[in-house]
């Protein structure tokens, strides 16, 4: 049975563990971790891609051994910032809320992950397959040292994965595409008070942005997402006032829909950069392709009948940013995502999660858990 108190306790304990990305080091909280679990009998093991960057996994060992499912909270948190009004690090309940860095985004999705894993055992309840768990670290700037190469590699080998990162009991099935880029605008240099002899890259920059804000990708309408967005995340150019600049490099955030690709958006953008610059080029950061699931999906009916249940309303929904519910699909492992923490606190200063979020949350998952099964 979930123990309700020590579940607050223990979300409280995780908060007061300082996990920020960037810098990036999750060796406290990997550590503190693996100790918990080895309490409760498991042998967790750590999977490390850089020094002090611990990916912790364990397996409630089922009847069928041949099947496994996995349930993935990141370790890692956003940088606290300046702008809190009382310590990210304090796990302080104030009107039955749990304030602290990471208390929704999402160390409450890490502490019910594991006050489920001891409430079965305690329970003496034995899934019908392999309940594995990953806590996973470097979530928040790309998985690159997280659930990648857990997958990459095979060190995680499944038949279906829960994604446990996001809010209000929602039920991820739909999550668009990413391209990160870096556009550089090259000119021609002159004495400020001559710019007729130079060729200024950042007025070369803002008209070519001004049509590249304004492009409409051809899309059909999505049921859970927006429409494509395009983002100016970041702008530089120029060395001096008085100097005509020779540089500009400025940084474009994609969104796409699932269905879509962003080939079409990366063909256009090559020929608004053209109309505007004799000298330019395109830098790729990232891509990252879109995902769905079907609403009839067993998983996603199996988790609205556990909500439907514990009397939590299920909300399917879609993630107009990025999880790592992603990067299954390549494995072609399906997965969905839903969580429990409050939406709009992700991110931001003075972050909390209600306890009763919390709770609820913990009662959803173990139902949802013991619900699996698998026709051979």
């Amino acid at each position: 049975m979930v123990d309700k108190a020590r579940l607050i306790k223990l979300t409280q304990e995780l908060v007061r563990i300082d996990s920020q990305n960037p810098p990036g080091d999750e060796s406290r909280i990997g550590d503190f971790v693996r100790k918990y679990l080895q309490g409760l009998g498991l042998k967790p093991k750590i999977y490390e891609f850089k020094k002090n960057r611990p990916n912790v996994l364990a397996t409630l060992e089922g009847v069928n051994k041949r099947k496994s499912f996995l349930i993935t909270p990141h370790l890692d948190t956003v940088p606290a910032g300046r702008s809190w009004k009382i310590n990210p690090f304090s796990g302080k309940i104030i009107n039955n809320r749990i304030y602290g860095l990471g208390a929704t985004d999402c160390k409450c999705n890490l502490a019910c992950a594991l006050e489920v894993i001891q409430s079965l055992i305690e329970d003496n309840r034995t899934l019908d397959y392999n309940l594995i768990f990953a806590g996973t670290a470097d979530e928040e700037t790309g998985s690159d040292l997280g659930l990648i190469p857990l997958l990459n590699k095979s060190i995680l080998k499944l038949d279906a994965a829960l994604v446990l990162d996001a809010d209000d009991f929602h039920i991820v099935v739909a999550q668009k595409g990413l391209v990160h880029l870096k556009v550089k605008i090259q000119g021609k240099r002159a004495h400020g008070a001559y710019p007729w002899k130079g060729i200024n890259a950042i007025d070369i920059a803002l008209k070519a942005i001004k049509e590249i804000k304004a492009y409409r990708p051809r899309t059909k309408k999505h049921k859970y997402l927006r429409p494509p967005t395009i983002n100016v995340g970041t702008i530089r150019g120029g060395d001096k006032v008085n100097i005509v600049a020779d540089w500009c490099e400025f940084e474009l955030d994609f969104r796409f829909l699932p269905g879509d690709s962003e080939k079409a958006w990366l063909k256009e953008l090559q020929k608004i950069l053209k109309r505007h610059a004799k000298k330019f080029e395109i830098e790729i950061e990232s891509i990252q392709a879109p995902y769905s699931i079907k609403e009839n999906h067993p998983l996603v009916t199996g988790l609205k009948n556990a909500m439907r249940k514990m009397k939590v309303k299920p909300l399917i929904a879609g993630s107009e940013g990025a999880t790592v519910i992603t990067f299954f699909q390549h494995k072609n492992i399906p997965a969905l995502a839903t969580g429990f923490g409050k939406a709009g606190c992700a991110h931001i200063a003075n972050e909390y999660v209600p306890i009763k979020n919390l709770y609820k949350g913990a009662l959803v998952l173990e139902e949802f858990l013991r619900g699996i099964t698998w026709k051979e």
